[in-house]
């Protein structure tokens, strides 16, 4: 690690130093830090399905940044979808979901 005081200025060292005690707390999490000379600093997360996410942690604190880290160590790397129907079934029901509001009969009243 001869070259990480001429790429790391005094404000990434905390980060290297909350990496490190991210690293001991999450031994199943793999942890490389490279040099990025003149761009921002960036957590990138490589998942076992082939997905990477990026998050960029210029200008945060040490919290924030392990935050960021727990939350790609917490995703699955699959990108965000829509949710178009909250209820997923394999039988699509006719009537729709059932819900205690309804009443039997059609929902109106009955004299």
């Amino acid at each position: 690690m001869a070259w990480a005081p001429s790429f790391f200025s005094a404000s990434d060292s905390s980060s290297i130093i909350v990496t490190g005690q991210f690293a001991r707390a999450n031994p199943s999490v793999e942890i490389s830090i490279s040099p990025r000379p003149s761009k921002h600093p960036v957590i990138r997360g490589h998942y076992i399905n082939g997905g990477e996410k990026a998050i960029c942690v210029r200008n945060l604190s040490e919290g924030q940044i392990l935050q960021k880290a727990e939350i790609l160590r917490d995703a699955n790397g699959e990108k965000l979808k829509r949710v178009v129907k909250p209820v997923k079934s394999l039988n699509e029901s006719v009537r729709g979901i059932w819900s205690p509001y309804h009443k039997p009969g059609g929902g109106g009243t009955h004299v």
